[in-house]
């Protein structure tokens, strides 16, 4: 995820979805992933304090702050590039099972009372990326 002054996905140049200060979610499914991961990582995603406070420290949550998110589904995150030079998408959960795992993601964190703005399962789409700090931090799953 990124800290963002503004974000937005286009879909065939359109934009589909957009928000102004906050997250920027990239998630990726992998074929392991399940409810309960969801559950956690949406919790973990409302309240990492990774914004600054009038001090200028990292003290502040997406909650504390009322900003938004923006998630993009992107499975290329769950590559395994560890042989050759072709990354490797086998671990990626298939469409069928991420689908459900990213739209549960995206109502989980609306259920926190974050505004949520999605980006489009399945399509090729150019994410616009203002990153604040800049600040990108990786979150696992387990």
């Amino acid at each position: 995820m990124q800290r963002v002054r503004q974000a937005r996905v286009r879909v065939d140049d359109r934009t589909v979805a957009e928000i102004g200060p906050g997250l920027c979610v990239l998630l990726g499914v992998a074929e392991d992933d399940g409810e309960e991961a969801v559950r956690r990582l949406a919790g973990k995603v409302a309240r990492l304090r990774i914004f600054e406070n009038e001090k200028g420290k990292f003290d502040l949550s997406l909650l504390d702050t009322g900003g938004a998110a923006l998630v993009v589904s992107q499975f290329t995150l769950i590559a395994d590039t560890a042989k050759g030079n072709r990354p490797s998408f086998t671990d990626a959960a298939r469409p069928e099972q991420a689908e459900p795992l990213y739209a549960a993601f995206c109502a989980t964190l609306e259920g926190e009372g974050i505004e949520v703005a999605r980006g489009r399962f399945g399509a090729r789409m150019l994410v616009e990326i203002a990153n604040d700090g800049p600040v990108t931090i990786v979150l696992e799953s387990e």
